[in-house]
């Protein structure tokens, strides 16, 4: 049986692919397994309270069989229109207008099942090939001002890949008053001086923050570089919110979150604890919605409604938020501190520097002159029962070849409880150790 090129594109082994497999292979395992590298959020008592309370009251909306009307009924037996769920559109119109004065409609809110396939939307409307005012042909990229980037990026092009990425300032900082850490910067004298940029070759900008793979958050000053870059060269700039503000706000810096209409930002439902239920939120300008709205009939008729339905009450009553606030932030904000302190425990005489904990579900780590790759390092430790994402999936758009920094660092999540994070970050230790060690 033969693909196309799209087909053997979409079959190739990819680093999101062997991320969820393994993921997958794990909680089927008979074997325990320190799960330390999946995007999974934590399960959180008061998260799931809230949702059970709120899914309950749902389905005492009326009887799915004999009401039509009820909002359960209406949630799984009627597909919305391919921009989404109404009722939850409504909702998160008068939400952002409440708390950040946007003046939006709803010509402006498109829902997607999940945020990866927002941006499979929105990278391949951005990037790819284009025609120019004189008919010819041009390919444009999608550039990331940062890396290393999220994972999950990488394929979504439907031919090839199209990213065009900057390498970041390295700045050692401290964090809590100790040594051993550093925070990534953007490097705008690359980024302004790139041949690509200059020559109408980039179609969107994008990064996401909090980001994932590091935590980094960049700065307000940062964001506002960003912005007025996207509208000189007259491309939008996406911003991926998936960990970010106002929900679930696992972000512990103090930044604000603005949007105008050639900022296109995409928020999820999964990290506040409803990965399951597969819902992606994008804010943009009416023709990019149209355009969203036009590619979901194709790919899905109709984005799903379960999330939208259990979500809209938690929107319009700012119980998302408050939830976010008051106990995802810091229940990940300890769990980062905890991380930190068994890492230091560990590994605290040997050459590991950790990424400032400023947001997301994760820690960076970098092992500065590891004796072989953390792609390496990832198989031997998922031997050992311990799962984390090697760094070289990260850098979308470079050539890591020769750049040594990029085979150095992994990602560890730190959703986990503390048990499977004690043991897992351990068993790190041991490994890690041992390999410094026998390389003196």
């Amino acid at each position: 049986m033969k693909f196309s090129k799209f087909g053997q594109k979409f079959t190739q082994p990819t680093g999101i692919s062997q991320l969820m497999d393994d993921l997958g292979d794990a909680l089927k395992s008979d074997q325990p397994v320190n799960m330390l590298g999946g995007g999974n959020p934590a399960r959180i008592e008061a998260v799931n309270e809230l949702f059970l309370e709120t899914y309950q009251a749902l389905g005492n909306d009326g009887s799915f069989s004999e009401d039509i009307n009820s909002t359960a009924t209406s949630s799984m037996a009627n597909y919305s229109n391919p921009q989404g769920d109404a009722a939850f559109i409504d909702a998160l119109v008068g939400f952002f207008n409440r708390h950040y004065d946007w003046n939006l409609t709803s010509e402006n809110i498109a829902l997607t099942n999940g945020s990866q396939n927002a941006f499979f939307y929105l990278f391949n409307l951005f990037g790819g090939a284009f025609t120019d005012e004189q008919s010819e042909s041009v390919d444009k990229s999608i550039l990331l001002p940062l890396t290393p980037e999220y994972i999950g990026y990488s394929d979504v092009h439907v031919e090839g890949q199209h990213f065009t990425a900057v390498l970041p300032h390295i700045d050692e900082v401290t964090h809590d008053g100790e040594e051993g850490f550093f925070k990534y910067r953007v490097d705008f004298d690359a980024l302004e001086n790139l041949p690509a940029l200059k020559e109408g070759r980039i179609g969107a900008i994008c990064c996401s923050r909090p980001t994932n793979p590091t935590g980094n958050v960049l700065t307000d000053e940062e964001m506002a570089h960003l912005a007025e870059i996207a509208k000189r060269y007259d491309v939008p700039l996406i911003i991926d919110n998936a960990y970010g503000m106002p929900f679930p706000n696992i972000i512990y810096s103090d930044v604000t979150l603005n949007w105008d209409d050639n900022t296109i930002l995409c928020f999820s439902l999964s990290k506040i604890g409803l990965p399951g239920v597969r819902t992606g939120i994008i804010v943009a300008a009416p023709e990019v919605i149209a355009a969203v709205s036009a590619m979901n009939a194709v790919v899905n008729l109709s984005p799903t409604r379960f999330g939208a339905s259990i979500a809209t009450p938690l929107v319009e009553n700012n119980a998302i938020k408050d939830l976010s606030d008051n106990d995802i932030k810091p229940f990940y904000q300890q769990q980062a501190k905890t991380a930190v302190t068994l890492l230091k425990k560990e590994l605290g005489d040997y050459p590991l520097v950790i990424h400032k904990p400023e947001g997301a579900i994760f820690l960076w780590l970098w092992f500065k002159d590891l004796p072989i790759s953390t792609s390496e390092l990832y198989e031997t430790l998922k031997e050992k029962g311990t799962l984390i994402v090697p760094s070289e999936y990260f850098f979308p758009g470079v050539d890591i070849s020769d750049y040594k920094h990029a085979h150095e660092c992994i990602r560890m999540s730190i959703a986990a409880d503390k048990d499977t994070l004690t043991k897992g970050i351990a068993v790190i230790g041991e490994v890690v150790r041992e390999l410094y060690d026998g390389a003196k």
